[in-house]
């Protein structure tokens, strides 16, 4: 019995060989607020259609893992309160017990290449924690990135997490991190930070190349994509460092930790810019949608 369930959608594009594109279904399930976040999804999935790439959203729904989601799965996911939040530990867990779950940047990685996906747009990667270095918070997203032959195109690390201690392990792990068109790193809802770029590319047809070109030299794992959020609906870094930082001591505060981090501090930062933090966060998604369509396309045309 295969252990992924495909769409129609994404069975009809394998067939034919066309482009895809995997999506997270975090972000649909804690990263946004109904309705938003199923528009928000809705949305996305357009955004690689118009781009010429098939959307593969991922996610497990009664223990199965899901390559690509119905109108109606999509829908039931956004409404569901409960789905668990699934990264490379608790995966095959919730499958084995017929659960319902969302998958983070390392879970979706996982899905896509067993699904033969090669590139996967998401909002922004998790990380090194602040505080890392005494509650030894790291997200597996970086081990994945490290291990999964998959490019994914983020607007960098989200802020909230320690950006440079981040990078620092990206390099340690051995993980490209191109950032595209600049040449410093994006910092999720801020387009520029201080943090220079180890790699540039300019175009798509590079970064497929480049995805490639892994695969010929057997080095393991992917490639992280730097694409900053449109400079008209970013929030620069120097009015975001405050909220950030009201949001983590409110979060100390209240002993949150664990998963219940990022979803509270994404909310606690909504509340503070008045909801502008939601708007910076689709745009890149979108843009960051866009951009994976184009580079799943290149590597199309060099396969």
């Amino acid at each position: 019995m295969s252990l992924l369930t495909l769409s129609p959608e994404v069975q009809a594009a394998q067939s034919a060989q066309r482009p895809l594109v995997a999506l997270e279904s975090t972000i649909i399930t804690h990263g946004m607020p109904w309705p938003e976040n199923l528009k928000m999804a809705q949305d996305v999935e357009q955004c690689v259609r118009d781009y010429a790439a098939v959307p593969a959203t991922i996610a497990v729904l009664d223990g199965r893992l899901c390559i690509g989601l119905t109108a109606a799965q999509l829908t039931r996911l956004a409404q569901t309160r409960d789905a668990a939040k699934l990264s490379r530990a608790d995966l095959a867990a919730c499958m084995a017990t017929g659960g319902t779950g969302a998958t983070t940047v390392a879970a979706t990685m996982i899905g896509a290449a067993r699904a033969g996906i090669s590139v996967f747009a998401t909002g922004g990667i998790g990380g090194v924690h602040r505080g890392a270095e005494h509650s030894f918070d790291i997200s597996a997203d970086l081990h994945e990135l490290a291990q999964t032959p998959v490019t994914v195109v983020a607007a960098g690390a989200k802020a909230i997490l320690d950006l440079p201690k981040t990078l620092e392990v990206l390099e340690t792990l051995g993980v490209p991190v191109i950032a595209y068109g600049q040449d410093s790193l994006p910092a999720f809802w801020s387009a520029q930070s201080e943090l220079p770029a180890p790699l540039r590319m300019d175009t798509p047809a590079q970064i497929a190349r480049a995805h490639l070109m892994r695969h010929q030299l057997g080095l393991p794992g992917g490639q992280l994509i730097a694409n900053p959020v449109p400079a008209t609906e970013q929030i620069n870094q120097i009015e975001m460092a405050p909220f950030i930082q009201t949001a983590l001591a409110d979060a100390d505060q209240q002993g949150i930790v664990g998963k219940a981090v990022t979803p509270f501090l994404l909310q606690r930062i909504f509340d503070l810019t008045e909801g502008r933090s939601l708007t910076a966060n689709i745009a890149l998604v979108r843009s960051n949608a866009r951009l994976a369509a184009e580079i799943a396309r290149e590597i199309n045309t060099l396969i």
